[in-house]
Parts: C-alpha cells; sequence; structure tokens
C-alpha cells in the first residue's frame, strides 16, 4: 500500500498530497471505487453536492472503516457548496445535507464551488450540464463566507476554502475573513499550469488542490477544436520511460512539483493504483521545462456559462 506524503495547512491539520477525484463517477460505482481506492492507500476523496455521489462515497468510507482498513480521523474528505446556496442563511443547512448523504459526523474541507450565487429556473440541475437552467444574481460572496465560518464554528467541517476563485476573488475573502481559507480548488493542468495563482495563494497561505489534472477529457461540453494532452507526445513518453512510469504519472508528478495537490478521477482499478504510485521518483529541472512547455493557458473547465455573473472568475484578471 503506498503511503500519501501530506502538506500542512494554515490551521494546523493534515492534507495528503494526492486526492481521488468523483466528478463524474458513474451512478452505482462511487461507492466501490471509494473503497478500493481506500484500500490501495487513498486517504484523501474530494467531492461534492452537485456530483450527486456524496452518499456512496460516504458508503465506500464507512465500508473501509468498518473493516478497519483506515481510521475515520486518517481520512480527508472534501465537499462543496453549490452555485445554488450562496446565501449565508443557507450555507449550514447545505453543509447538513452534504453530511446527511455522507453518513459522518464532519468534512475535513468544505469549499465555496464557485464564487458566483444562482437560483435554479426550472428546478432541476443536471450534473453532466451543471451551469444550464441557472439565473445568477449579484450576491457578495463574502457574505457566503460568513456561513462557511459558522460551518467551522459548528463543529461539521475542520478547514474552509474556494474553489475557481482568481486572485482578486481570493484577496476579497482574505480581506474580509475571520476564518482564512485554507485552499483554493483550481483547474491546473500541463496545458494550464497555473503558476501565478500558485504563488499568488502561497503567498496568503492558502494551498492549491488541482482539479481535472489530465484535462478532463470525458467533459461533456469538449469541442474538436479544443487543445488536448496527447499521451503518446513523445517528449512525455521518453521521460515516462526513464523513470519506468506512464505519462499520467508525469503529469501528476509534475502538477505535485508546482506545489499543488492532484484529485485524478478514475473508476479503473488499474489506473486508480497507478496514479498514486508516483511517490517514487522526481523529476528534473530539464524535464520541469519540458512539461512547462505544454502550457498555453487552455481552461477545460471555463464555464463559459457563468460569464453572464458579475463573478465570473475567468474574465478581466491576469489569473
Amino acid at each position: 500500500m503506498v503511503v500519501v506524503p501530506t502538506v500542512t495547512l494554515n490551521n494546523g491539520r493534515k492534507c495528503p498530497i494526492l486526492g481521488l477525484g468523483t466528478w463524474l463517477s458513474a451512478p452505482g460505482e462511487c461507492a466501490a471505487t471509494t473503497k478500493y481506492a481506500i484500500e490501495v492507500g487513498y486517504r484523501h476523496i474530494d467531492a461534492a453536492w452537485l456530483y450527486s455521489n456524496e452518499k456512496e462515497v460516504g458508503q465506500g468510507v464507512r465500508q473501509a472503516i468498518a473493516e478497519n482498513t483506515v481510521k475515520r480521523e486518517d481520512m480527508f474528505i472534501t465537499t462543496k457548496l453549490w452555485n445554488t446556496f450562496h446565501e449565508r442563511q443557507d450555507v449550514v443547512p447545505a453543509m447538513k445535507r452534504s453530511l446527511e448523504n455522507f453518513g459522518l459526523d464532519y468534512v475535513d474541507l468544505y469549499l465555496i464551488h464557485w464564487p458566483v450565487a444562482a437560483k435554479v429556473t426550472d428546478g432541476v440541475i443536471d450534473i453532466n450540464l451543471p451551469f444550464k437552467n441557472m439565473a445568477y444574481y449579484d450576491h457578495d460572496f463574502c457574505e457566503t463566507w460568513k456561513g462557511m465560518e459558522e460551518c467551522v464554528d459548528l463543529g461539521l467541517t475542520k478547514s474552509i476554502g474556494l474553489s475557481n476563485f482568481n486572485s482578486e476573488q481570493v484577496q476579497r475573502i482574505c480581506d474580509s475573513a475571520r476564518i482564512k481559507p485554507a485552499m483554493n480548488q483550481v483547474e491546473v493542468t500541463p496545458l494550464l499550469n497555473q503558476k501565478k495563482l500558485i504563488a499568488f495563494c502561497k503567498e496568503r497561505g492558502i494551498h492549491i488542490t488541482a482539479y481535472s489534472p489530465f484535462g478532463s477529457p470525458g467533459r461533456p461540453w469538449k469541442k474538436s477544436e479544443d487543445p488536448v494532452i496527447d499521451f503518446e507526445d513523445p517528449r512525455l513518453v521518453k521521460i515516462g520511460k526513464k523513470y519506468g512510469k506512464t505519462t499520467s504519472q508525469v503529469i501528476l508528478r509534475y502538477l505535485i512539483h508546482l506545489g499543488t495537490i492532484p484529485v485524478p478521477k478514475s473508476s479503473n482499478k488499474e489506473r486508480i493504483k497507478q496514479n498514486i504510485d508516483i511517490f517514487n521518483f522526481e523529476l528534473n529541472p530539464e524535464e520541469i521545462q519540458v512539461l512547462d512547455g505544454f502550457n498555453c493557458d487552455f481552461r477545460s473547465v471555463a464555464a463559459e456559462e457563468l460569464a453572464g455573473s458579475n463573478q465570473y472568475p475567468f474574465r478581466g484578471v491576469e489569473f
């Protein structure tokens, strides 16, 4: 079993530097996937209310605990507040619903999923097209943050943080927060290495979780002209062969070098094992330079449907 190293968050709590992503995990398989991942060494599971899999993730975690594979205190469970619950009075009830789904007393990290507030226009939220059927309205996410702080006060979560916040939005939270954000979860890939945002957050004691580390090739809105990560690229293959690793493992090692915490999603047992088997090699400066060369600032999760919101995070800022 692989032992994953940890980092210490700004509140003193430990977070494993690799996790299991669960976005777009097929219904009916997420519980078994979570349980298997724990068996091979994963201690960090990334979920969200929107993903509609908190119940299955919780089932897998509880089964692993019941079988003495792991103790609850050794797990790091993340979930996220969806856009439709941004009113301060809605945050704690949303957190409690997530805990009920998990069947757990607390989570380790609760994130504001996006910096935008929304109302559902027809009562339906589609996990595959989560930004459809939404009416976005002007709302101060610093008020949402106060609700997040209340979740900590009540012991519902150990840490709180952000997701998809740009540098200016992170700074607004830092300027007003009673409890500083411990994490900002953003897309980080070789095509979007986010070095400026990583450095900005690091200066403020905020760690970065890297979602969609392979560019989310299965995203429903993928366009034929979009840049892609070529796993057969001879430059990546050459590096992988040197260390006896796959190109996917090389990419994850690169993201850890950048100072991020990747959360690759997979339901395939072999890939789940491969993704965690990255702590017995390191890339040298020349290899890092090769990976740096892939950056083209392309977002696979641009969330263009949110562009009508005045809090859309990917417009009008450098990073």
